[in-house]
């Protein structure tokens, strides 16, 4: 039923609708009746609607026969009008159907078109869609690409901060896709790549340093230097007493025979090197010949990767590791002054970095662990010194140490680091330099007593004479009046000897320089030095010259005239010192030189072997004494072998009686050393004879052998009363043979 009653209300609503349209045709005008027409066609009811329109014609058809009938003539128009429309009605209709066709036939065309044109909207839509997708992944893909080419390029700071965006600023916008996921599980991979590589870098670095160590000390122990002449020429302050300006006093007085054999004579090396630079040339720094920038790069990448701890404990176990090979010594470093040079341009190089990096890196090593490093440091490197300076016998390379350990200090001091222990050090060096000083100048003092001649310098001119004023203080009013030529009364080796005392002391002097020493603690090494010079090595190399076999008795006596003027020379080697220290002889506590008593225990050695030479030379005459005992008569004269020893005895003391010199030394030498060697000649002689007259074998004599005898004393007494030596009173020496007379008498 219910069907049934749908249908009938759709029923009505056509018909309703049908009479509606024909309603509109009827009150519409023929030109505007193609929409209504339209809707018509539009519906499924046509068939029902044509019924309608039939109905509705026949309707109208009845009304206009009536009409007709009421009006027949205009019944009879409109019928013929009718006629007409339904003729234009058929054309319409066949219009309308031809048109319909040819719209389905066009319309299937556009339907292919709109077809086309949808999957065109999709594509379009699609591609719009990947595109936004694209634009997305681009930057992904874009920053990837520039991490793997930081990454190629070794710029691995920037490559880990290019990750670190990709991870957290890009990559969560594209997660969903496959190569994102891909992506992201290389990041941990990139990061331990980066680490590695830049450690690798790190440990291309440490290696590179550790062997440009000595490169980068070396230059800035030149800078050091450079700082410290500009200071010098800043503050213009002389160094102790001007002690360059007696060096060339000495040089000048020098001249060449002194030249010849100082020990010190040739040009120092070592730290002059260095001063030789061009001072205006600017050094650089560390900074410039080393690229620090692998350790700041692995710095921060390990303080990005939050393993800042592991990179700085391992940094500093390396470098504790290079420091260690950087403070052994080569087994040779003593050798010569460069092995030094290197092995302190490898510390100072080592510590350099170490600062630049303190300085720089913002907390990789600290002030704690610097100066543990260098606390170890300090102590290898003065017990390396220790031993291998221990080796050093040449004076001019411990002086060239020295300076470069007062170098090597100033520019480690420069960077804030602590020397105290360094310049103690060199005070134990000092006593090493003197104790080598001693023994060159041993060698200088023997050469120079080995080749003098032991005669008395001839001049023959003012300029030699003035040349020996100057190298010697030695005045004489008596000398100068002389004329030319003339003798000094001392031989070549008093100048040298005094000249070669002042270079001893120079030498002394220039290692104390820029030791931060006292005025006092300078004079009082000098003069310590000086005196163990003097009372050690000097009076040696005199007595062993004294004692020496082939040493005859004119050069004894020689000896005994140089001793005398080196003795009041002294007091002008005081005064030098005293002017190359500044610090008065009447200071408290000033050591004084032992110079006197050297000189005066050499000339007595001089004397006793002049008296002993003597008393030999008796012995091996009165070794000929043949006596004969039975004799029954005497000869006529005293006996050949004593006659041959008072003739020896005439010659030597007259050698005694004419040499040469200043009244004082001849007075010295005729009315004391030769009065007492011809007293103690006598003397001897007597004793002897004695002995020969008292000895165990003569057991009895005859009148002749003592008459010969007494001959022999007659020509005794006549030899000490004929003056062989001037200055005796009376019969003084004659009286050295008085108990012989008194037995030959008797």
């Amino acid at each position: 039923m219910e069907r049934g009653k749908m249908a009938e209300l759709e029923s009505l609503e056509t018909a309703a609708e049908h009479e509606r349209i024909l309603r509109e045709i009827e009150s519409t005008d023929t030109a505007c009746i193609g929409p209504t027409l339209r809707s018509v066609y539009d519906g499924e009811e046509h068939g029902r609607f044509m019924e309608k329109l039939e109905a509705r014609i026949r309707n109208h058809d009845r009304e206009i026969e009536k009409m007709c009938n009421f009006h027949y003539q205009g019944f009879v128009d409109s019928i013929t009008e009718l006629l007409k429309v339904r003729g234009e009605a058929q054309k319409l209709k066949h219009q309308v159907t031809d048109t319909n066709r040819k719209l389905q036939s066009e319309g299937k065309e556009l339907v292919v078109a709109m077809e086309e044109l949808k999957q065109c909207r999709l594509q379009q839509r699609n591609i719009s869609a990947t595109v936004d997708k694209l634009t997305l992944c681009l930057p992904v893909l874009e920053m990837y690409s520039k991490l793997r080419e930081q990454m190629t390029s070794k710029r691995h700071y920037p490559a880990l901060k290019t990750l670190e965006h990709l991870e957290h600023t890009y990559l969560p916008q594209v997660s969903h896709y496959r190569f994102c996921k891909i992506m992201v599980d290389n990041i941990p991979k990139l990061r331990e790549e980066i680490k590695d590589v830049s450690m690798s870098d790190l440990k291309d670095f440490l290696e590179s340093i550790r062997k440009h160590s000595d490169k980068i000390g070396e230059t800035a122990m030149k800078q050091a230097q450079q700082q410290r002449n500009l200071d010098n020429i800043v503050s213009q302050h002389p160094r102790i007493g001007g002690g360059k300006k007696y060096k060339k006093d000495v040089c000048a007085s020098s001249d060449l025979e002194v030249k010849n054999t100082s020990p010190m004579s040739e040009q120092d090396s070592g730290i002059l090197d260095v001063e030789d630079e061009d001072d205006d040339e600017e050094v650089p720094g560390a900074q410039d010949l080393v690229d620090f920038s692998p350790v700041y790069r692995c710095l921060h990448i390990y303080s990005v990767l939050g393993a800042r701890e592991t990179f700085e404990n391992y940094y500093r176990k390396q470098r504790r590791k290079q420091a260690r090979l950087v403070l052994q010594p080569p087994s040779n470093m003593h050798e010569t002054l460069d092995g030094y040079r290197k092995y302190f341009n490898q510390i100072v190089g080592f510590f350099v970095v170490e600062d630049h990096i303190l300085h720089t890196s913002q907390g990789l090593v600290n002030r704690a662990y610097i100066d543990e490093l260098w606390e170890m440091a300090l102590s290898k490197t003065i017990a390396a010194l220790r031993t291998h300076s221990s080796y050093c016998s040449d004076p001019n390379l411990v002086l060239d140490l020295k300076n470069l350990i007062v170098l090597f200090a100033d520019t480690l001091q420069g960077y804030g680091f602590p020397v105290n222990q360094l310049f103690d050090m060199l005070l134990e060096i000092r006593d090493q330099y003197s104790d080598t000083l001693l023994k060159k100048w041993s060698g200088v003092f023997r050469n120079i007593l080995d080749s003098d001649n032991y005669s008395p310098i001839p001049v023959a001119n003012e300029e030699l004479y003035k040349k020996i004023i100057g190298q010697f203080p030695f005045q004489d009013p008596e000398l100068e009046k002389q004329p030319f030529p003339k003798k000094f009364p001392f031989s070549e080796f008093v100048p040298k000897v005094y000249n070669q005392i002042k270079e001893f002391i120079y030498a002394c002097l220039k290692f104390s320089e820029d030791l931060h020493l006292s005025s006092t603690e300078v004079d009082d090494m000098i003069r310590k030095s000086t005196n163990l010079l003097l009372t050690r090595m000097l009076s040696n190399c005199l007595q062993t010259v004294i004692k020496r076999r082939n040493t005859g008795l004119t050069e004894l006596v020689q000896i005994i005239i140089n001793t005398t003027h080196l003795e009041k020379s002294c007091k002008f080697l005081e005064e030098f010192i005293t002017n190359i220290t500044n610090v008065l002889p009447e200071t408290v506590h000033t050591t004084k030189l032992y110079g006197t008593t050297t000189f005066k225990d050499a000339r007595h050695a001089a004397e006793e072997e002049i008296y002993t030479n003597l008393n030999q030379k008796i012995d091996q005459f009165l070794q000929l004494a043949d006596y004969d005992w039975m004799a029954a008569e005497p000869g006529s004269k005293a006996s050949d072998y004593l006659v041959d020893l008072i003739a020896f005895l005439r010659s030597t003391f007259a050698v005694f009686t004419h040499l040469p010199g200043d009244v004082d030394v001849h007075s010295t030498m005729s009315g004391k050393v030769a009065q007492t060697a011809c007293m103690s000649a006598c003397k001897h002689l007597s004793t002897s004879l004695m002995q020969l007259l008292l000895e165990a074998e003569v057991r009895q004599l005859t009148l002749g052998a003592l008459q010969q005898f007494n001959l022999d004393v007659e020509e005794c007494e006549q030899f000490a009363r004929s003056g062989p030596v001037p200055g005796f009173q009376g019969d003084t020496l004659q009286l050295a043979f008085i108990d012989l007379r008194q037995i030959g008498q008797n």
